[in-house]
């Protein structure tokens, strides 16, 4: 993914890039999609070399010249006797993975388009990056090539997982969301594949597999990187084979299903520790996604924010946010990305009346600016507090982590009172009860 800065026209990013070379092999060059060297047999460069992990290090051109990786090898990635994590190569170098040279070749700064995409379904950005990467979703969701959507918690992973669905031709079937992350280990193979009645104890009733159920449709395989490494053997052979076939059943059923994942992990380092296999890896990473973290991208935010507004069914309260508040907006530092703007921007909705100015910047929460706020978030703060009673202050302080918190929570979850109390580890009447103290509605009929 670019850190893209813009140059001349605004529809064109400059880039600089290069080739690289293994020993006597062909010389590769390195563009704006990342070339990975390694010994696995998927990788873009293959080097046989045992001291070479399986997927090693990663290249890929950038505004400030070929961005080298080290994808968390077991020996390192070298330039010049120095191990390197994250570097950019400017000028031909030399560089050593395991007991293999690659030779690198800087190239000139060549300028490359940048689609004028402003969205994409649901998703809207102005930022080069962003707009990018609509291009590529609109190119990507008419096929059934399995898609890996990275990023940090927050950045719409799922969101863009539903946009790819609604853009392709599964659009009128079923998009079922399996949450890797929430699956007891034990369950695992049972949550993903069914069960039949009696397979374990516990199995009172015949349970049909999810990718059963999204049948023509899309299977969207959350936080994939949680998923136990014993059932991913099992995984790759149903997503190989298009069959699945239910614990305590004998046969094979076949499923026509598109495939999306989404993981805020680097499943490349997890590949190389060990907990995540790379053939399985090499098979949902036919695409990959990168979601950028907001503060990466802070041009956004007012297009984003016009955004929210007109989901909240008032496009026009836009007018009524200063650009005193966008700026605030723009200096902070997002620890929850997309999902934090969306809440301060309903919950400065929410509260306003009609004529007087939207200050989404309020509501940020002072809880989740965290040490990485700045001095002059945090003055704020502290100013707040100065002269009130602890117990005063404290209490406040409490009341808007608890807004925030099950705003999100309900969000995430969509309503559902049931979901909520197990992702929050509470009892539904708990959950209920601050839903009501806060003004956040939820959906009783999806409880059961």
């Amino acid at each position: 993914m670019l850190d893209a800065t813009v140059a001349g026209s605004k529809n064109r990013l400059e880039v600089r890039g290069g080739r690289i070379r293994v020993a006597k092999g062909d010389w590769q060059d390195v563009g704006t999609e990342p070339v990975i060297v390694g010994r696995n047999a998927a990788c873009q460069i293959v080097v046989d070399d045992g001291k070479v992990s399986a997927v090693h290090a990663e290249f890929v051109a950038t505004p400030f010249g070929v961005r080298l990786r080290d994808l968390g090898s077991r020996n390192g990635t070298w330039v010049g006797g120095v191990r390197v994590g994250d570097v950019f190569l400017s000028a031909n170098t030399k560089v050593r993975l395991g007991e293999t040279e690659v030779l690198f070749e800087a190239m000139r700064p060549e300028k490359v388009a940048i689609p004028a995409i402003p969205q994409f379904g649901p998703l809207v950005g102005q930022s080069p990056p962003m707009r990018a990467i609509f291009d590529r979703l609109s190119k990507v969701s008419p096929t059934d090539l399995t898609v890996l959507i990275q990023g940090e918690t927050g950045t719409g992973k799922e969101l863009v997982a539903q946009a790819i669905h609604l853009a392709s031709n599964r659009a009128k079937k079923p998009f079922v969301v399996v949450d890797c992350g929430s699956i007891p280990p034990t369950l695992a193979e049972a949550t993903l594949f069914g069960h039949e009645r009696g397979a374990f104890t516990g199995a009172v009733d015949k349970r049909l597999s999810p990718f059963e159920e999204a049948a023509g449709g899309t299977i969207f395989l959350d936080e994939l990187g949680e998923l136990p490494l014993e059932v991913q053997p099992k995984l790759l052979r149903a997503l190989a084979e298009r069959r699945v076939k239910s614990v305590g059943g004998s046969n094979y059923r076949e499923v026509d299903v598109r495939v999306l994942a989404a993981t805020r992990r680097d499943l490349v380092r997890a590949v190389n520790a060990g907990t995540f296999r790379s053939d399985l890896y090499f098979r949902v990473a036919q695409v990959k996604i990168e979601m950028m973290a907001l503060r990466q991208r802070l041009e956004d935010i007012p297009v984003l924010v016009r955004r929210m507004l007109k989901d909240l069914g008032d496009e026009s309260a836009y007018e009524r946010v200063s650009t005193t508040t966008l700026e605030r907006l723009m200096r902070h530092d997002w620890p929850g990305n997309v999902r934090e703007l969306r809440n301060a921007v309903a919950v400065a909705f929410a509260l306003n009346t009609d004529d007087e100015e939207i200050d989404v910047a309020a509501h940020l929460g002072a809880l989740s600016e965290g040490p990485a706020a700045t001095s002059a978030g945090a003055g704020n703060i502290a100013m707040s507090f100065r002269g009130r009673p602890f117990q005063e202050a404290k209490r406040d302080v409490l009341a808007r982590f608890e807004r925030d918190y099950f705003a999100a929570l309900a969000d995430d979850s969509k309503g559902n009172v049931s979901e909520m109390a197990r992702r929050a580890g509470m009892e539904r009447a708990h959950v209920r009860a601050y839903l009501r103290r806060h003004g956040i509605g939820s959906k009783s009929d999806q409880e059961g």
